[in-house]
Parts: structure tokens; sequence; C-alpha cells
């Protein structure tokens, strides 16, 4: 099932800032304290993959991401990436620490979003999606207290993601942690992470549907 499939600027990752459509299934097996896509958990199109990937490659980016909720829940969106990918099409994928990525093609570049303590749902992660991450990939932290980022610091250290392959993204939880007061912490701290904000939130507004 598809949400919603629209054009807009990737607000998020080391793409942020970029041209890029975005294909959000529907659907989510998480309900995170934060969760600002709720309105995906139900609902939306049944459509063909071709359909989808004809929709897209119309939109005239060569950057696409696929999103949810969950998207990993359909069986349908590994064809569904295949199929992206081989439009040539830069493939992103946001998905949440919960699920084990090993399926997802190597060449699509896997946004992991681990689930922090005040998410409530820091014990659905799965750490084997550490193991199965790639260079291409990014392991994203949603931080909403001093305490979460105390949490994934220590992930940092307990299993030396520094040494690994893939970047690391640190964000604040929109309207509960200070971003000044994060990227204060980072720069103390000397992590070897990117600094993020959810851009999209900034330019439109942090509800806004579509962009």
């Amino acid at each position: 099932m598809v949400k919603e499939i629209y054009l807009s600027l990737q607000g998020e990752s080391s793409h942020q800032g970029l041209l890029c459509a975005f294909v959000r299934l529907t659907g989510c097996h998480l309900r995170c304290t934060y969760c600002d896509s709720e309105f995906a958990f139900r609902g939306g199109e049944r459509m063909a993959v071709t359909e989808v990937v004809d929709r897209v490659v119309a939109l005239g980016t060569p950057r696409v991401e696929v999103t949810g909720g969950e998207p990993l829940l359909q069986p349908g969106v590994y064809p569904l990436m295949e199929q992206l990918l081989a439009k040539g099409l830069t493939v992103l994928l946001e998905t949440s620490g919960a699920i084990d990525v090993r399926e997802v093609p190597k060449a699509v570049h896997k946004i992991v979003d681990l689930k922090s303590p005040s998410s409530g749902e820091v014990d659905r992660n799965d750490l084997q999606v550490l193991e199965s991450m790639n260079g291409n990939d990014e392991l994203k932290f949603v931080l909403g207290s001093r305490a979460d980022y105390e949490w994934a610091k220590e992930m940092i250290r307990t299993h030396r993601l520094a040494e690994r392959p893939y970047g690391m993204l640190f964000s604040t939880v929109f309207g509960k942690l200070e971003p000044r007061a994060l990227a204060e912490w980072i720069i103390a701290d000397r992590l070897p992470v990117r600094f993020q904000l959810q851009q999209h939130k900034y330019l439109w507004a942090p509800d806004a549907r579509g962009v």
C-alpha cells in the first residue's frame, strides 16, 4: 500500500538539500512517542510496482527515497527498490533499526533510524542491523534528551561504531531538545558524527505533508 508519492528536497542525511522524490508506504509496527508520520499507519492506495516506478520517473529527479511508516514491512518494497535502481536512480531507504537490512539491495543508501530510549521502542532495536550495513549507509540517532545522548554515546563506544564503514547522524526530536544544546555536546565530546536538523520542518511546518 502506498500512502503518498511526491517531490521535495531531501530533509535529512548526507543527501540533505538535494531534489528527491519520496515514496511513502503504509504501515508501521512501532509506536514511537515522537512519531511524525502517524498518518501513514493505515490507508493508502494499492499500486503495482511498475506504476510506482513510473510515477517516480515522471517526477524528473535522479534521487528517490522509500520511506514510511516502516517500508520493510511490505514484501513488495524489495522489487520496488530493484526496479528503481534499474532505472538508474539513486535510491535511499528510510527504515527503523527494528528490522535487519541484510536483504536490501547493496546499492541502496540505507538510513537506519536506531530508536533511542525516549522513543519508547528502544527494546525493539535489532542490533544485527549494525552488521548488515555497508559504506553506502548511515545510522541515525534521533535524540530527545541528554539521557538519549548519553545512550547514543554508549552505543558508539560499546559497538565501536566509529570504526564502521557507514556514517552516523545525530538529530533532535523537534520541539523536545534544543538543537544548539546537541551541537555543543557533540563539539565538547568530539564525536565523529554528522549533526543534522530536519530541514523540511524548518522550511515549511512541523506537521506539513508532502514536503
